[in-house]
């Protein structure tokens, strides 16, 4: 019996360390899927929350047809998404650009080349591109890069066809290109 097996097992039999065991070892993945989606901070920890009270009330039914942390994604993932239906936002699938970086450029035209090109602040500006992105794509490239998710375990995740998901990884990621080379340009001594 695998390790993943043994927890849900004991979780289901009511060992509250092993839930707490469980809550531990995917708090970070459940985290980023929440963060990704959902824009308003206060809501964040309430949904987390949320997610594994989920997971408690489910584990009896899962069955080991996947990883253990790609169901708990999956929660995460679909709560995420019926709260922002509950809050009434509108998902995109289509990107217009200069609606998703519009905000972006106001950031970084406050700062020095000096800083701009720092290490740290690099990072923050390559998270600040990715907050400014549709759902859908924020969604993949957490998964897949964060999370080092396969496409199959991405699909389950989501339940996006394949396709669908190798193709907004590659438009998330061309857009995160082009909006950091623009800013590197923008940023060089005349």
């Amino acid at each position: 019996m695998t390790d993943d097996k043994k927890l849900v097992n004991r979780v289901i039999q009511g060992d509250r360390q092993a839930f707490k065991t469980l809550i531990q070892q995917n708090e970070r993945l459940v985290a980023h899927m929440v963060y990704r989606i959902v824009d308003i901070a206060e809501d964040r920890e309430e949904i987390c929350q949320d997610v594994f009270i989920k997971v408690y009330q489910k584990l009896p039914g899962f069955n080991f047809q996947s990883k253990l942390s790609t169901w708990i994604a999956t929660i995460a993932y679909r709560h995420s998404l019926n709260h922002l239906k509950k809050k009434k936002k509108i998902l995109t699938s289509d990107l217009d650009e200069d609606l998703v970086f519009q905000e972006t450029s106001d950031l970084i035209d406050q700062k020095t080349p000096e800083y701009l090109f720092s290490q740290q602040d690099t990072k923050n500006l390559v998270h600040r591109l990715i907050e400014k992105l549709p759902v859908q794509y924020k969604t993949v490239l957490t998964l897949f890069h964060l999370e080092e998710m396969n496409y199959s375990e991405i699909v389950e995740v989501t339940g996006m066809p394949e396709g669908t998901v190798k193709n907004y990884l590659f438009r998330a990621r061309k857009l995160l290109k082009e909006k950091l080379k623009h800013y590197l340009v923008k940023e060089e001594p005349q």
